[in-house]
């Protein structure tokens, strides 16, 4: 004997009515009911074809509402769950991002901030020793002069 149980216990749903669950059968009766509606509403001013699409059209809705779940929310808990955020209490959302980690080294990302980079050290050495190498070629120049006039 085997006994089939839901992997998620909660999605469970019991079937009354022709394998549906009371829910949706409540709201596949409202469907043909709003789309027997419609058609006797219609019959009469609009021709068979565009009232039968009406129908289909008007019915969807409530046939939809019975059998859609979204986040674990019912059609009717989803519209009104919509309905609170963005008519009855809409409010803008800013972004502000906190970084705890700069906050904490501020000080001492500024301090460094403050002496002077890799590359402005490199590009100091280097007019240290450019100057250092023009001063040597200025010596030997004055001791050639010097040796060549004894």
């Amino acid at each position: 004997m085997e006994v089939k149980i839901n992997k998620e216990i909660r999605n469970y749903t019991e079937s009354m009515f022709f394998g549906l669950s009371m829910r949706q059968f409540l709201f596949s009766v409202a469907a043909c009911g709003v789309a027997v509606g419609l058609f006797f509403l219609l019959r009469g001013r609009l021709g068979m074809e565009t009232t039968s699409w009406l129908c289909m059209i008007g019915a969807s809705p409530f046939a939809v509402m019975g059998f859609v779940r979204y986040n674990g929310m019912t059609a009717e808990q989803f519209i009104w769950a919509w309905i609170k955020s963005e008519i009855m209490i809409p409010k803008r959302l800013l972004f502000l991002p906190d970084n705890l980690y700069y906050e904490a080294m501020k000080n001492t990302i500024e301090a460094k901030e403050k002496e002077l980079s890799p590359a402005k050290k490199k590009r100091r050495k280097r007019k240290r020793r450019a100057a250092r190498r023009k001063t040597a070629r200025k010596r030997r120049k004055q001791a050639k002069k010097a040796n060549a006039r004894r």
